[in-house]
């Protein structure tokens, strides 16, 4: 029995802890029953895709685990079939409370799909600590990987929360769902297929995640019971005098050029000024390792203790985006946030592809860290606009 508990516990608690916290979020309260039938599912859903895992990993010798994700038929049975496999089944669980009478509300999409991702992660992790139930690694990869499971569960709900409220199809739900699951084998990969040490890499992306969910969740609730008293919903002059973040109706309004061409030159400009701001960020996170004697060469995703110089790296890195945003948007005056988000993304982009070239075990990590990089260059316009 108390055996039991050492992979019992870790799991089902904080998975049943989030699920009321979620549960809490929904001003109408969804039924209990029904959200508790979802969360079920969820878990029924991670036992059948496990094993089906099961399966086709002894049919092909493939798996999505530590020893094995380094050589690229690993990757492809995570991103092709996995990953693929384990939001689907999210999506089955969710799906009777879609089509039930009481999704009504554009919110019940977060609530009633992070049920299904809360069940998925509960049994998900009760079987990886029931056969690593003494290594405090794997309860470390458990709690980072459930608010993951969360986000991007609530990726493709939020969607499903949009269609119930036009009450008409589009492509916001497969495009959320295409994206959920690319990131869902990102993460798993930088979770699972990797050593100890890329677990401390997981930080700023969960960050991300708690940012954008906030986002997603009162744009939700703002389109649910709009208010004329809200000075979110003027437009993005209105924004900047007052305290709180914008909303999402905002930004993207922000992002829109209708009726003027794109200056191009200042994309171009921005990529140049990205390039630079994030070359001289590493140069400052080395200058700064150098007189704090830090050794670089030390650095092994095996051994967590070793970690300290990426962390540092990483966080010149990152610095740089919101400077260039702030930069590019100042320097331009330009009225909208499209420039400086269209040029911080070509930058990501040519990142990206250097790394491919030159380091490609780095290029997951870049992959991973690309869409916070994004948002930061974008808040940093966004501060950066001409009232």
């Amino acid at each position: 029995m108390i055996g039991a508990l050492r992979w019992i516990g870790p799991s089902l608690f904080p998975a049943l802890l989030l699920l009321v916290i979620v549960y809490l979020s929904d001003r109408r309260r969804e039924p209990w029953p029904l959200v508790l039938f979802t969360f079920i599912l969820g878990g029924v859903g991670k036992a059948v895709t496990a094993y089906l895992e099961a399966r086709a990993a002894a049919w092909t010798g493939l798996d999505v685990v530590a020893q094995a994700a380094d050589n690229a038929g690993s990757l492809l049975f995570l991103f092709g079939f996995a990953a693929p496999f384990r939001e689907a089944s999210k999506v089955c669980a969710a799906w009777p409370a879609f089509r039930s009478k009481y999704f009504d509300e554009p919110l019940d999409g977060i609530v009633y799909s992070s049920s299904a991702a809360l069940g998925f992660a509960c049994v998900e992790n009760a079987l990886m600590l029931r056969e690593h139930a003494f290594g405090w690694v794997w309860l470390l990869r458990a709690l980072v990987a459930l608010p993951a499971h969360v986000f991007f569960a609530g990726a493709w709900g939020y969607a499903l929360g949009r269609v119930k409220r036009d009450k008409r199809p589009g492509s916001s739900f497969p495009i959320a769902w295409v994206v959920a699951t690319a990131a869902h084998g990102l993460y798993v990969h930088l979770v699972y297929g990797r050593g100890p040490g890329a677990l401390v890499g997981t930080i700023p992306l969960l960050v991300a995640m708690a940012g954008v969910s906030f986002f997603a969740i009162r744009d939700l609730s703002q389109r649910e019971v709009p208010s004329s008293r809200s000075p979110m919903l003027l437009g993005p002059v209105s924004v900047r005098h007052i305290s709180g973040p914008p909303s999402l109706r905002v930004v993207k309004e922000a992002m829109r050029r209708e009726g003027q061409p794109i200056a191009l030159r200042w994309i171009l400009f921005g990529v140049f000024v990205t390039l630079g701001a994030v070359t001289l960020g590493l140069a400052l996170s080395v200058a700064v390792g150098y007189y704090a004697h830090v050794d670089f060469s030390t650095v092994d995703e095996h051994d967590v203790t070793t970690t300290a110089p990426v962390a540092l790296l990483g966080a010149g890195l990152l610095a740089a985006f919101p400077v260039s945003g702030y930069l590019i948007a100042r320097a331009s005056s330009l009225p909208t946030m499209l420039e400086p988000a269209l040029a911080s993304a070509l930058a990501i982009m040519a990142t990206l592809a250097l790394l491919g070239v030159t380091i490609p075990v780095a290029l997951v990590f870049g992959l991973a860290f690309s869409p916070v990089a994004w948002v930061l260059a974008c808040a940093g316009a966004w501060i950066g606009r001409p009232t």
